[in-house]
């Protein structure tokens, strides 16, 4: 076997291993005592995380951050690669930036010269722009941690009803014009909530508290489907002019629900939960004079509401 497989294979078997001795690897290899602690001398020297345990019972134990084998990639896979990455740079904040810088540096210096160039061409010639809002990317990092650990979570909100303490366990996180998004099961109101990471204070994992696995069988896709499904619902009716169209079409919402028409205008029709509908109106109302709500009459009520309101506050 080559040095180099020996190591990549030595990696494996520590990263499931945690805890060895070098008589041990060196049966498992068939190779002498000498060579093994050569072998792991080296893959320190490298940065892999190992350290000796002096003792009855020591031996070798690995550190909690594992490594992984080196992998090949192509060169259109590694353009792909650094460009994903690339792709989040205007978000205010990402779970496990750090990591992720760290990563990109270490694969773009082993990229060949031709393949660098190619990239640092890409730097600034395609950018996915985000609002560049302020969280905290250690309470980000830390609802990321409870989904892959199947963990709950405390925190401390911040809602128009103050600061409060809450019990929570993540369905898992999304972005949307540039904050992040938490669907949870909320432990005191026993149901589903939407948190919004940037008002989250502070986040902990709170491994005492037993997890509900019907949360885990939920995605941030459907994670309100069954509760949306009981709801009493109306019907949005919304008149589009042109520009109206153009601009909801990018609109998570809105944007399957278009219905455009020969001269460029269009309508939306849909139907949305009764309790929700102011939610829907504001989304409306920030359109201006390119989308006027037709129907349900509360709705129409609503921005009328709106509308006097602003005349009193400009007077």
């Amino acid at each position: 076997m080559l040095k180099s497989q020996r190591l990549i294979r030595l990696i494996m078997l520590i990263n499931a291993k945690k805890h060895f001795t070098v008589p041990e690897l060196a049966y498992e290899f068939g190779l002498s005592t000498r060579t093994i602690t050569r072998d792991l001398q080296e893959l320190s020297v490298l940065g892999f995380p190992i350290y000796s345990v002096q003792g009855r019972g020591g031996g070798y134990r690995s550190l909690q951050e594992r490594m992984l084998p080196p992998i090949s990639f192509t060169e259109s896979e590694a353009v792909a690669m650094f460009f994903a990455c690339e792709s989040l740079q205007f978000f205010g904040s990402l779970p496990f930036e750090d990591g992720a810088v760290t990563a990109l540096n270490k694969f773009y210096h082993y990229l060949p010269a031709d393949v660098k160039e190619q990239i640092d061409r890409l730097r600034s010639k395609v950018v996915i722009w985000n609002p560049n809002r302020s969280m905290s990317k250690d309470c980000l990092e830390t609802l990321l941690q409870a989904v892959m650990k199947h963990c709950a979570v405390t925190i401390e909100y911040t809602s128009s009803h103050g600061i409060t303490r809450r019990d929570i366990q993540p369905v898992g996180i999304y972005a949307a014009h540039g904050y992040w998004y938490c669907p949870a099961y909320c432990f005191e109101r026993k149901d589903y909530r939407l948190f919004r990471a940037d008002r989250i204070r502070s986040a902990a994992l709170n491994e005492a508290l037993p997890c509900l696995e019907e949360v885990e069988k939920r995605s941030v896709i459907d994670w309100n489907a069954p509760e949306l499904e009981g709801m009493e619902k109306t019907t949005l009716f919304v008149r589009l002019t042109p520009n109206g169209v153009r601009s909801l079409q990018s609109n998570a919402w809105f944007g399957d629900s278009i219905v455009a028409y020969e001269d460029g205008g269009g309508h939306i029709q849909m139907e949305v939960p009764v309790q929700n509908l102011a939610f829907f109106a504001d989304m409306i109302w920030g359109y201006g004079e390119d989308a006027q709500i037709i129907e349900p009459a509360e709705a129409v009520e609503y921005i009328r509401l709106k509308i006097d309101n602003m005349k009193k506050l400009y007077a």
